[in-house]
């Protein structure tokens, strides 16, 4: 296997360490969504991946379309809230993108995260400064193609990413929200970290991880 190829198993391998990681943290995550929304992002996130990983241990999907499209499915379905329809909707543009192919190299991921962007745009309206999964997610596909194009490896432009995302979370604490509940507290909204833009730095820094791991 390539360096510079993800297979399924290696997508699957991201997506229980995503399971993982929101499920150490999701104490974390509900404490920041506590602040400033409906107290439950953690809850959600670590319920729905785990409904994602339970339902691919009784066998993978053999090509990227329906791993993806099963993972959209399963989160719509057990994710309340915002954050079920903006996952779900991330990873099923990311599938239809991919098409019926066993792997990704660096070009086609990029091109299925741009998908999966666009399907956050499309979904939730959300432009940059919103505080919103956008202001993680967004960077973090930018810096991956600008890794890309400049000659980087795979798990460079991933790592490229996944530093771009915490940098996007981060940048969120001062913003005043404009989306969602969030943004019903108006200025009092600033001074805390946005719960999904949180959750998609960590589902970039699992992707990195797992890349440097091939």
């Amino acid at each position: 296997m390539s360096d510079d190829t993800l297979t399924i198993d290696r997508l699957v391998e991201w997506l229980a360490a995503f399971r993982d990681a929101v499920t150490e943290q999701r104490a974390w995550l509900t404490e920041l969504d506590s602040a400033i929304g409906d107290a439950d992002h953690g809850a959600n996130m670590a319920r729905g991946m785990a409904a994602v990983m339970d339902k691919l241990d009784q066998g993978h999907p053999a090509t990227v379309d329906e791993l993806f499209k099963s993972v959209g499915m399963t989160l719509v379905s057990s994710v309340g809230g915002a954050s079920g329809p903006l996952y779900g909707t991330f990873f099923l543009r990311m599938g239809m993108t991919a098409g019926a192919v066993t792997s990704f190299d660096g070009a086609a991921l990029a091109a299925a995260l741009r998908a999966g962007l666009d399907g956050i745009v499309a979904r939730g309206k959300a432009e940059a400064g919103d505080k919103t999964m956008f202001d993680a997610v967004s960077p973090a596909v930018d810096a991956l193609d600008a890794a890309l194009a400049s000659g980087g490896s795979l798990a460079e432009a991933t790592r490229a990413a996944a530093d771009a995302a915490l940098a996007g979370r981060d940048a969120t604490e001062p913003l005043v929200a404009r989306k969602g509940r969030a943004s019903y507290l108006g200025e009092r909204s600033a001074g805390h970290l946005d719960p999904g833009a949180s959750s998609s730095a960590i589902l970039f820094e699992t992707l990195a991880e797992t890349v440097s791991r091939t």
